[in-house]
């Protein structure tokens, strides 16, 4: 059977996110018999392949099944199964506008089969989330005006496989996902697809509500691992992820630049300036100081982000060196 769009889904013990996401785009306004959706379970234990095979679907569904080992091959699994020309990406804890999928694939026919584009993550209204998640909500929206407002054009770094689209052809060709990213690895794909002649292109359209859950020690994982993975792309990958970070620097609020000058490299303090940060986030939140934990949680990413890229290039005199010149300066094991 030939499809229009192949939506490809990977998961990981969410059965009923997943589940809402499959039921929702059963709504979808574009014609069910025109695209598929595969979901790739990453080894799931919560039970989530069996359910999702009772599912009765208008579209066609397959459930694929892998070992564990991570979002990047999961997505490759899908793209390598896929029958349609064009891949959508989703999230297993989105929930699709009705008109998602006709509004991904009515942009890719008026810009292009280069185009890769990329839809938002809109907060649900009628969903609590934590102070942490209500700041990445605020951080993404923040870039989502700054585009609308022509501020600047979306680039490699806004394609979040978490609402995005484009040809497999381009896909493929670029190679997929490089599986030793953890993290990142949609952002690193989106340097090689650019390399490859991609153009990103926002709707605001193409909407998701993002149903995002996770604990507060999941959320400060993400900024060190961001910080290591950005020292990847540049010294291994020849990216300019970490280069970027490095020139912006100058540019962050001044609590932050001299919180991690301070503070980065030296273990102990580290943790004592997250805890007492940490702290400061609870505590707002419980009394509705909502800006002033959203600064607490600012101090915190900034600092984790900088400390997992000291780790990754192995001191902070390397770091600050590389600060003062604006490029990553090579360690003494590199020369």
């Amino acid at each position: 059977m030939v499809f229009d769009i192949s939506v490809v889904v990977p998961t990981y013990n969410r059965r009923a996110s997943v589940e809402r996401l499959l039921q929702a785009l059963d709504d979808q306004t574009y014609p069910l018999y025109r695209f598929e959706v595969l979901v790739i379970d990453d080894g799931s234990s919560d039970g989530t392949p069996a359910r999702l095979r009772e599912l009765k679907t208008a579209y066609c569904l397959t459930v694929l099944e892998q070992a564990h080992q991570g979002p990047a091959e999961a997505r490759n699994t899908g793209v390598a199964r896929a029958r349609a020309a064009v891949v959508l990406f989703l999230d297993d804890d989105v929930v699709p506008a009705r008109d998602l999928i006709a509004v991904h694939l009515a942009t890719r026919a008026e810009m292009g089969p280069e185009a890769v584009v990329i839809g938002p993550m809109s907060p649900p209204r009628d969903w609590p989330r934590s102070a942490w998640v209500r700041w990445e909500e605020e951080k993404l929206q923040s870039q989502y005006d700054a585009m609308l407002a022509h501020a600047w054009s979306p680039t490699e770094r806004q394609f979040y496989t978490a609402n995005s689209s484009l040809s497999r052809e381009l896909f493929l060709a670029a190679g997929g996902f490089d599986v030793g990213f953890k993290r990142a690895e949609d952002v690193e794909l989106g340097y090689r697809l650019r390399n490859l002649g991609a153009r990103f292109v926002f709707t605001p359209r193409a909407d998701v509500l993002h149903y995002a859950f996770r604990t507060f020690a999941a959320w400060r994982r993400i900024p060190y691992q961001y910080g290591r993975y950005d020292v990847v792309m540049s010294r291994d990958k020849g990216h300019e992820a970490l280069t970027r970070s490095l020139r912006e620097f100058g540019g962050r609020h001044a609590l932050n630049r001299v919180l991690s000058r301070a503070v980065t490299g030296r273990g102990w303090l580290v943790q004592a300036i997250v805890f007492m940060l940490c702290g400061i986030v609870h505590a707002a939140t419980r009394v509705r100081a909502d800006r002033t934990a959203s600064r607490a949680l600012s101090g915190i990413f900034n600092l984790l982000y900088w400390q997992g890229v000291c780790d990754e290039v192995g001191g902070r005199e390397i770091l600050w060196e590389s600060l003062r010149t604006g490029v990553l300066t090579p360690s003494p094991a590199a020369g």
